[in-house]
């Protein structure tokens, strides 16, 4: 009697069935609505940032071609969306289990014994079998489930390559522009002091310098020149950075790059939005998201392996000593049957799949949280980076015009021989480190409005 105890309960559920395990519902955030960021600057305000493109507000259409390049060739981007199309296949397979199973066999037999056909046989057989398990306890659609949540997660981790990637490709090209000018900024300081170099040769034949003024100068000069060297190498590594990036070979942007251009400039104002709106905008968080629902299924998946599973089996055959006869009603044979198949002794094996799937589950969780966390950190980290250089630039823009001052005021004096070399020397250098230093400032003030960008979660395309 106990053992047909689970048999009398097949009726009911072979007609309502049932769904094991814990339903997924979305991690709670609610103590992020309704709050902005803790460390919003000026320059910035909570709206709603455009997830996509955020590289066509600094209007460079250099550097709009080289990211919709970039993302349109990056053998990462490539192997990515790969990864996404083997999600969506298997989704696929994971829905096709649940409809029925089917096959279709033919034969031709032939017996005999030497030349002789008296004895031979022929036989010819066709058939169709077809098999369709019942999911009364929800293990396939648990586990179409989980499948549809990994695949979003897929599809979230493509979107966050797009992230990376763009960022990727607008902090390269940024630091190639700061580089070019850099380097555009030394070679002038080296033409200017090699005039004067020139000049104290002039004035020491006359009498008018020493030798260790023209030393101090020529000095001046081989520093400034191997701070050229340093920038010249710096700009070909960018390049074939960007080059790789796009998925480009070393040198192939070489000559449409290497021209010296502008900083793109930034917009007047940076739409950031809030917390709330960052964990929709962030692919990794949604991706994190994603797997947390992925991994509750399962454990449904894995408790519906401890109860029966149902089967519908049904077969028909054709069998004939000719094949003109093959189709005949009374050579047809036809079977139908319901089978039940239960490992109801296990040793514990379901009981410990199971427990390894809600360990899953909340390792998935936690995964999620630190996800969260970590977001809201990349967030406040770069605004606050975003609002400090924007002063930043602003005090060395003053540096650089008050050494600018000194040192044509000094050069005038030395020419006209009311100040000495040392005084020049020392203006020189003050005017060159803060020239290099404000047009450094430039390009770091556009990589951390990148960095922002980036840390928003913005940057990236549905994928088609």
């Amino acid at each position: 009697m106990i053992a047909c105890k689970p048999l009398s309960l097949l009726g009911p559920l072979l007609l309502v069935g049932c769904t094991l395990g814990p339903d997924y519902h979305a991690a709670p955030d609610s103590h992020l609505q309704d709050r902005d960021f803790a460390r919003q600057v000026a320059g910035t305000q909570a709206q709603t940032a455009q997830v996509a493109e955020w590289w066509r507000d600094l209007n460079d259409p250099v550097l709009n071609q080289l990211i919709d390049s970039a993302l349109g060739h990056s053998p990462d981007l490539q192997a990515a969306a790969a990864r996404l199309r083997q999600a969506r296949a298997g989704l696929a397979e994971k829905r096709s289990n649940q409809m029925p199973k089917s096959s279709a066999t033919a034969a031709a037999l032939y017996t005999g014994s030497g030349d002789s056909q008296t004895d031979a046989t022929h036989l010819y057989l066709s058939g169709f079998d077809a098999s369709w398990e019942l999911d009364i306890f929800g293990a396939s659609r648990r586990a179409v489930e989980a499948a549809s949540a990994e695949a979003d997660a897929v599809q979230a981790d493509l979107a966050d390559a797009h992230v990376q990637l763009a960022a990727e490709v607008g902090q390269a090209y940024i630091g190639l522009r700061d580089q070019q000018q850099r380097l555009r900024i030394a070679r002038q300081s080296e033409q200017l002091e090699r005039q004067l170099l020139d000049f104290t040769g002039q004035r020491l034949a006359q009498g008018t310098a020493s030798e260790l003024d023209r030393e101090r100068i020529a000095t001046q000069v081989e520093t400034t020149r191997a701070a050229s060297i340093a920038l010249e190498l710096e700009v070909i590594e960018s390049l074939d950075e960007l080059a790789l990036l796009s998925g480009l070979e070393p040198g192939a942007l070489d000559t449409r790059l290497g021209t010296e251009a502008a900083l793109p400039a930034l917009p007047a104002m940076v739409n950031i939005g809030d917390p709330a709106q960052l964990l929709q905008q962030r692919p990794d968080i949604r991706a994190a998201e994603r797997r947390l629902a992925s991994s509750t299924a399962q454990i449904g998946e894995h408790k519906a392996a401890a109860f029966p599973r149902v089967s519908l089996f049904g077969s028909l055959s054709f069998s004939a000593s000719a094949p003109g006869h093959l189709l005949r009603k009374d050579n047809l044979s036809a079977l139908g049957v319901p089978y039940l198949q239960w490992n109801w002794l296990d040793f514990g094996r379901v009981q410990a799949q199971v427990k390894q799937a809600e360990a899953g589950r909340d390792e998935a969780l936690a995964r999620y949280r630190s996800s969260v966390l970590g977001a809201l950190r990349d967030a406040d980290v770069a605004l606050a980076r975003y609002g400090n250089e924007r002063q930043r630039r602003g005090t060395l823009g003053r540096v650089e015009t008050s050494a600018v001052r000194a040192s044509t005021l000094t050069e005038q004096r030395y020419r006209a021989g009311t100040s000495s070399v040392l005084d020049w020397l020392d203006a020189e250098r003050t005017r060159y480190r803060a020239e290099q230093d404000r047009v450094h400032s430039d390009g770091q003030l556009i990589k951390d409005y990148i960095a922002l960008q980036k840390s928003l979660g913005l940057g990236w395309r549905s994928p088609t």
